[in-house]
């Protein structure tokens, strides 16, 4: 059994791509990052789609390299095979949308990283670990390239790994375009046609557009290259088509191209070519590799290649298997994929691994974003303030200690400090947003009017937001509310952050059994759909019950709920915790005055040392984890 379904190898790059639509590269004011490189965007488009997939390339010992490599990682790939080279730089490509037929782009690949790519790169075992290996083509233009490449292909068939080839042609980097010339798809070559058809035979798959096979076949009449490449390979030929969908030849080629194993495309607008014959080749591989007919697979293949054309980005367009299957079972609802909310629900929650991936772990989390709690204190400072959530967050990292499924809530007006020091840490971290105390909602006013403040944090803060709310409330308060959560959950998804909600009823008016489910319901209702919910703790099974039900009947995708403490005694929230433990979706706790009150006030009249301070609240930390961990063991054996 291989471990591995796939291994892609060649191209790795960071692309930063214009979010302006519509002008000249020469005007864009902001990028997106993303990766890219069609080897990388095609192991990671076959890895959301369940495969195993790897890939072997170079990136710099440096940000941009680590940046490729983490995202590889989140993404599933797996980076056994990605080099890191201590003398280049990562390569970078700057990329624009003009309209649907201007694409401009800037390959910025002078002597970069994953040009270096060497035979001392290439591992027979990681190689021999795949059921199949593909090549694109831009690392046949090198040597140095070319030979890691065909060292890769030859221990790919003594190990019975099956081979495919991604034209992929782009005639700067082969040096017959210039670097002005980044869009451009087809210069004729006699070089390029001699050196790609001197490979075309190591291969059991070949793909591409029919500018590509016009550049493998030499010759621009599409039937003559297809038989050209056919009378050096007998691979099965797939003609990607554009809007006509795609085609397959497993033998010779007939005179009509529409006489071969056909794939209709699916009729969508178009936003964004780049990346799309990416996507399309990892769709491929799905039904490829999971031993469909033809047929299937390009129906696989068209879908993916329809996601990508329809969305920014490259690799981020790509879908999930989920989203995939949603997609094929129900059909096209319009023809903006990207503005269809319910396949972009789907898109967004069965992607978004950027952060914690999908695990179903708990989490443990230390909640210090008090403002108006601390400000009330003796002895109290703004300075003072930023100071103690410092000796928060250092307590919080001494009790996770590496360990995943431990996270913090933390602000950025009194904590700014703390919140910043925390990332890349490997907390879970929550930033409010809610003026404290405020009702109806109001919001703090660094995220301005427009919550363009969104744009300035970093991505992996997830954004909190506490309404004190009640089904009882009156219709002017609940929609005032309710638009504040709407507008804030939009833009956080517009921002791509994660959105927790928290609802506290029983500071409104008096809750029962089923208070928390009618006002989740009612949130859901107006099109927000939360990543976490924080909800205070519930006494009953029934409470939980009509909870995890009300959630799970509207988003089966969601992070899940998160318990807070109301600075209740540590034996009351014991109490609680048994009870929610024994739901799944629950998936931890975000507790603070419990963990810090006492010594904050102890701290701010100079009662206790610094390290004394962060020494009880680590230990409370650290019990109240142990407590929840507990709850959770027993339910899991009373269950079983």
């Amino acid at each position: 059994m291989k471990s591995l379904d796939v291994i892609t190898i060649g191209r790795s790059s960071v692309d930063l791509y214009g979010s302006q639509i519509g002008g000249r590269l020469e005007d864009m004011g902001s990028f997106n990052k993303y990766i890219g490189g069609s080897p990388t965007n095609i192991a990671c488009g076959a890895a959301r789609l369940g495969l195993k997939s790897g890939l072997i390339t170079r990136v710099g010992d440096e940000r941009m390299g680590r940046f490729i490599r983490e995202q590889l990682i989140r993404e599933g790939v797996d980076v056994g095979g990605v080099v890191t080279d201590p003398e280049r730089l990562t390569a970078l490509v700057l990329l624009g949308i003009r309209d649907e037929d201007t694409f401009p782009l800037i390959f910025y690949r002078e002597n970069c990283a994953d040009m270096a790519l060497s035979e001392a790169d290439i591992q027979q075992d990681y190689v021999a670990s795949a059921r199949a290996v593909v090549v694109t083509g831009t690392h046949l233009s090198n040597p140095r390239t070319e030979a890691a490449v065909l060292k890769a292909l030859g221990f790919a068939r003594d190990s019975g790994a099956r081979t495919a080839l991604d034209i992929d042609y782009r005639p700067n980097l082969w040096g017959v375009a210039g670097h002005g010339d980044g869009e451009s798809r087809f210069v004729a070559s006699r070089a390029v046609t001699e050196k790609l058809q001197s490979t075309l035979h190591f291969f059991d798959l070949i793909v591409g557009t029919e500018e590509e096979f016009h550049i493998a076949g030499g010759t621009t009449d599409t039937v003559a290259a297809l038989r050209a490449v056919r009378s050096v390979s007998s691979a099965t030929l797939v003609l990607k088509r554009g809007a006509k969908g795609a085609v397959a030849f497993e033998g010779a080629v007939p005179d009509n191209l529409d006489d071969g194993i056909s794939g209709e495309g699916f009729p969508i607008e178009v936003f964004n070519v780049l990346g799309a014959g990416d996507g399309f080749f990892s769709g491929l591989l799905k039904g490829w590799l999971d031993g469909e007919g033809w047929e299937t697979s390009l129906r696989y293949a068209n879908a993916c290649g329809a996601f990508a054309v329809s969305r920014h980005g490259c690799t981020p367009a790509y879908p999930s298997l989920k989203e995939l299957e949603f997609f094929l079972e129900r059909g096209i609802k319009r023809a903006d994929l990207r503005n269809d909310a319910a396949l972009e629900q789907i898109h967004w929650s069965t992607n978004r691994h950027r952060n914690h991936g999908e695990d179903r772990r708990d989490y443990r989390i230390f909640a210090f974003d008090h403002r108006v709690q601390l400000e009330e204190m003796p002895g109290y400072t703004s300075k003072r303030g930023g100071i103690f959530k410092e000796l928060c967050l250092q307590a919080a990292l001494q009790v996770q200690a590496g360990q995943p499924g431990y996270g913090i809530l933390c602000d950025n007006r009194i904590g700014r400090r703390a919140l910043h020091a925390a990332s890349g840490s490997g907390l879970w971290i929550g930033r409010p947003c809610e003026w404290p105390g405020s009702r109806p909602l109001t919001l703090e006013p660094e995220l301005g009017s427009d919550y363009g403040g969104l744009s300035e944090w970093a991505r992996d803060n997830v954004v909190k937001v506490l309404c004190f709310c009640h089904p009882d409330d009156d219709a002017q308060t609940r929609a005032a509310q309710e638009a504040t959560v709407k507008r804030l959950f939009e833009a956080s998804r517009r921002n791509d952050l994660e959105f927790l909600l928290e609802i506290i009823p029983s500071k409104v008016g008096p809750v029962n059994d089923e208070t928390a489910a009618v006002l989740i319901q009612q949130f859901y209702d107006i099109g927000v759909y939360p990543d976490w919910w924080k909800l205070e703790p519930m006494t009953t099974s029934a409470a939980w019950s009509n909870t995890t039900a009300a959630i799970g009947r509207n988003d089966r995708y969601t992070r899940g709920i998160v318990v807070l403490g109301l600075d209740a005694p540590e034996a009351e929230l014991a109490e609680s915790f048994e009870v929610a433990a024994g739901f799944d979706l629950v998936r931890g706790f975000a507790v603070g005055r419990t963990i810090f009150g006492d010594v904050a006030r102890a701290w701010m009249k100079d009662e206790i040392e610094d390290a004394d301070a962060v020494a009880e609240m680590a230990k409370r930390y650290r019990r109240l984890s142990a407590i929840w961990d507990e709850a959770r063991a027993a339910a899991r054996e009373k269950a079983a």
